[in-house]
């Protein structure tokens, strides 16, 4: 085997070396335990690549980030972080034959070399955000989304859950990713006078449609995916308060609590805390039970992680694949939070 291994850190958030999306603390924390349990004894090299990619860059940047760590023969790439470029690297993986986990929320970015750390889900939150709304009393829904592969893909599968379960959807409106000025579309989705609002998209555009629904003076239910996750910066956050929104961490989780105490974070680091450790965990075992260090035997050693309690989600959800099995969170991953006076706030379920 090997004595020295290339694992790639493929970066869609920027073009340049950056502290935003950098997971190297994460990596290099958990591959250290693994390494003092005896369980490997390679070298580690990270190698790292950059391109700001889709919404406010190109499909063109995260092909050439990608093929530049191919190139460099990485047996292992983390990344990209954002949904509609993981839809982009997945064909890529497939061609290189080099196993990647994105941390995304894009279901569709999976496939034999592309393995996925759920951030969030296109089709998954849909659903939730419905029966939230539902069980609050709401009859009748208006939609704002963005006109990209996230918006849509949120709006379709909130379709067929709103059929199923009775809710009707008025009035939806597309608006470009990265609008700075919604109150057009949500004027036309209050036309229809729903009870309760959604916000679907990667959440550059949630500033612009909570300030215009601020703006008319409405006061019902809102709610958005994990757009809201953006809320973790403070003045996003108090642009958003009162949005019930998804988020990846519970208050409950016992891995996540007990981490912050490890690391002697605040609260409001959790969710930092929790997606780091849960990639780099994946990574590190990934390392530790791979058949040799080439990229089909780091395709094996992922496949043989199973079952390794989450700190995302709710209490007792599990980190894992299988051999045709891409998506690591197992269980109830995604939980239900509301934004308040600029804080986050686990909804009690119901």
């Amino acid at each position: 085997m090997a004595d020295k291994v290339r694992v790639g850190m493929l970066n869609d958030m920027a073009d340049a070396p950056t502290e935003m999306g950098d997971i190297t603390f994460w990596l290099e924390r958990e591959i250290a335990k693994v390494k003092a349990q005896g369980r490997l004894d390679a070298e580690i090299e990270f190698v790292y690549a950059f391109g700001l990619g889709l919404p406010a860059g190109t499909e063109q940047a995260v092909v050439r980030a990608y093929e530049e760590l191919a190139d460099k023969g990485v047996v292992l790439i983390t990344g990209p972080a954002i949904g509609d470029n993981a839809l982009i690297a997945t064909p890529l993986a497939e061609k290189h034959r080099i196993p990647t986990i994105n941390w995304a929320g894009a279901e569709r970015a999976r496939s034999e070399y592309m393995f996925h750390l759920q951030v969030g889900s296109h089709e998954d939150e849909s659903l939730i955000v419905a029966q939230h709304l539902r069980s609050l009393g709401c009859t009748k829904l208006g939609v704002v989304y963005d006109q990209s592969p996230i918006g849509t893909r949120h709006l379709k599968y909130l379709e067929d859950e709103c059929a199923i379960i009775g809710l009707e959807i008025g009035n939806r409106e597309a608006i470009s990713p990265l609008a700075e000025d919604a109150s057009a579309e949500v004027d036309k989705v209050l036309d229809c006078e729903p009870d309760g609002f959604i916000y679907f998209g990667l959440g550059l555009s949630a500033p612009a449609v909570a300030k215009a629904l601020t703006a008319r003076g409405w006061k019902g239910p809102r709610m958005m995916n994990t757009a809201g996750l953006r809320g973790y910066d403070p003045e996003f956050g108090k642009v958003i308060d009162g949005w019930t929104y998804i988020d990846m961490f519970s208050d409950g989780n016992s891995t996540a609590t007990s981490l912050i105490e490890e690391l002697g974070w605040s609260v409001d680091q959790t969710l930092q805390a929790t997606k780091g450790y849960d990639i780099g965990r994946l990574v590190a075992e990934g390392l530790a039970r791979a058949t040799e260090y080439t990229p089909d035997g780091l395709k094996v050693g992922l496949e043989q992680v199973k079952w390794l309690p989450a700190a995302e989600g709710e209490e007792g959800t599990t980190l894992g694949f299988g051999i045709q099995d891409r998506g690591a969170l197992h269980g109830r991953y995604l939980v239900v939070r509301k934004w308040q006076g600029g804080k986050s706030v686990e909804v009690a379920k119901g």
